[in-house]
């Protein structure tokens, strides 16, 4: 593309607004404005001034900022809708084909889009994470195309400046001046800490030039933390899993290869409302019982390398920890912290196989409601078949038994009974509070004699490696706020000319207040000619139109 070329000779990119040496507008458009397009420097950016290749098209797409916005406000619809439903972990259901019956199930139609669209698992789910990655993307190249020519433009900047340029900033002055006015005004500049450049009969002052890096600085920050966030969906980085286990029980802590976690038992206390606890009478009073603790006696073992799966017997044990509340077991960049708890979780049940009439009893059978057996050998032969275990009994459907959780709260059981005196067997279908004989009455029946309950604990499990990232993003995001907020840009150019007038332009990315106090106190002591403030003198003219018209 052909450069544009200035009056004063300087061969400027194509799209520059304002000669990147002497300062005059390059286009029609910016020599009708009163004040000149500062936000740039007048630069040119790629994103102005390549559209020809793909590549060109792609980055001209992700530098603008409506598509950063636009992106931004997808992903806050996005995260909203995936509040309305509950998310995936918090299902009651162990396999991707429960899950999706649940949502159906529960929620009907609506729950079956939900589920198909990846609500149900949203911060996992393709499409966000790549619209988490296009966000990156878009900071990084409207970062990158705005940061480069504003910093070449910045650190190139000429001292002297053609007269239009200076007409068009927002603070201007011309008048007479003495012979030395520059070096005075020199002087003062530097005390107010100014950096101060000269050539010939111009000098060239700013400060702050820092605060201009501030919403560059926010974006590196975002980034980090955008990389931190993907970064949760690789393996091993971040673990966030719910573990239920029993006392006595046995668990490979998910997530976690080759730890084994055992539960020893499971304690709850409660305040009594006397003596030292007295405090808490009247909330015991209004509820019933207060948790003072519950805890979790867990042993931690480690399986060595190379063992079979499912191998236990070479186990390692590593530690021995009581988990609390709020006091959580941490281990190789794990943390097991106590969240839940089921009290008088049923453990067994045992029944007997008894004569309905003459109640005569061929025997007792102990079912495992976690793993039970299939088939149940009496002693005088008698065999009980499971053909069916229902751990949370919900109900029939369409002639079919159903279970509403994995978890044995209300255990339902379809048997067989063969006995010497029904060698062709009989079915039973049975749960705590009724007995079904779906296939005619029956011979026999099984007599519930009684349960063995145990507490379940609710731990939950993590992990995450990401937050030194997190961290260090937000940190950096936060001082790019406090450099950009806090701090300002403040340039002031002051020309001496021939017949020894001068001209004074001045311009701040921001607080205008700031940067005309500064210019009162070298007005006085450099006796500048009174300078004028081109943006309010524009809009008090246009509201005296305006009274005018009305």
């Amino acid at each position: 593309m052909d450069k544009l070329i200035c009056k004063c000779g300087h061969e400027n990119p194509p799209g520059t607004i304002l000669c990147e040496s002497c300062g005059r507008p390059l286009n029609e458009q910016e020599e009708n404005k009163k004040l000149a397009d500062m936000r740039y420097e007048g630069t040119a950016r790629r994103s102005q001034t390549y559209n020809k290749s793909i590549i060109d098209k792609i980055w001209n797409f992700f530098s603008s900022v409506k598509v950063g916005v636009g992106i931004i406000i997808v992903l806050l619809i996005a995260a909203a809708l995936g509040t309305i439903l509950p998310q995936k972990q918090y299902v009651p259901a162990a396999t991707e084909a429960d899950i999706e019956a649940y949502y159906t199930d529960i929620y009907g139609s609506v729950g079956t889009v939900y589920h198909a669209l990846g609500f149900h698992d949203l911060y996992n789910s393709f499409w966000f994470i790549t619209l988490v990655g296009m966000l990156a993307i878009s900071l990084i190249i409207a970062s990158l195309d705005r940061f480069v020519p504003l910093y070449k433009s910045l650190k190139n900047q000429r001292v002297l400046r053609h007269s239009s340029f200076m007409r068009k900033q927002r603070i201007f002055a011309e008048g007479p001046g003495d012979a030395d006015t520059l070096k005075k005004a020199e002087e003062k500049l530097g005390e107010l800490k100014y950096k101060v450049s000269t050539d010939k009969n111009g000098l060239l002052a700013e400060k702050g030039r820092f605060s201009r890096w501030g919403p560059y600085v926010n974006h590196i920050g975002l980034i980090i933390f955008l990389f931190g966030v993907m970064l949760r969906m690789m393996p091993g980085f971040y673990v966030d899993e719910t573990l239920w286990i029993r006392e006595g029980e046995t668990r490979a802590i998910p997530d976690a290869p080759g730890y084994v976690l055992e539960s020893k038992g499971f304690t709850l206390e409660t305040y009594t409302g006397e003596g030292e606890e007295e405090k808490f009478g009247e909330a015991i009073d209004r509820v019933g019982t207060v948790a003072k603790n519950y805890q979790t006696d867990v042993v931690l073992y480690k399986i060595p390398e190379g063992a079979l799966p499912g191998d236990t017997d070479d186990m390692e044990m590593v530690e021995e920890h009581a988990i609390r509340v709020n006091q959580p077991f941490k281990f190789d960049g794990y943390a097991l912290y106590q969240m839940d708890f089921q009290q008088d979780e049923l453990k067994t049940m045992s029944f007997a196989l008894q004569n309905k009439e003459t109640g005569e009893s061929r025997g007792d059978l102990t079912i495992d409601l976690v793993n039970p057996e299939t088939t149940y050998e009496l002693a005088d032969g008698s065999v009980v078949e499971l053909l069916g275990y229902y751990p949370d009994f919900s109900g029939f459907e369409n002639g079919e038994p159903q279970t509403a959780t994995p978890l044995p709260k209300n255990p339902g059981f379809l048997v067989k009974m063969t006995t010497p005196d029904t060698p062709d067997g009989e079915t039973s279908f049975i749960t705590i509070q009724n007995t079904v004989e779906p296939l005619g009455d029956n011979e026999y029946k099984l007599a519930f004699q009684g349960v063995e309950t145990r507490d379940a604990s609710g731990l939950t499990v993590r992990k995450d490696r990401t937050l030194p990232i997190l961290g260090l993003g937000g940190l950096i995001f936060m001082i790019g706020v406090a450099q950009g907020m806090y701090f300002n840009h403040r340039r002031f150019w002051i020309q001496q000319q021939a017949d020894g007038s001068i001209l004074l332009a001045g311009h701040t990315n921001k607080n205008w207040f700031g940067l005309k106090k500064d210019l009162d106190q070298v007005t006085e002591h450099a006796s500048l000619p009174a300078y004028r403030d081109q943006q309010e003198d524009m809009e008090a003219q246009e509201k005296r139109e305006g009274e005018q018209l009305t």
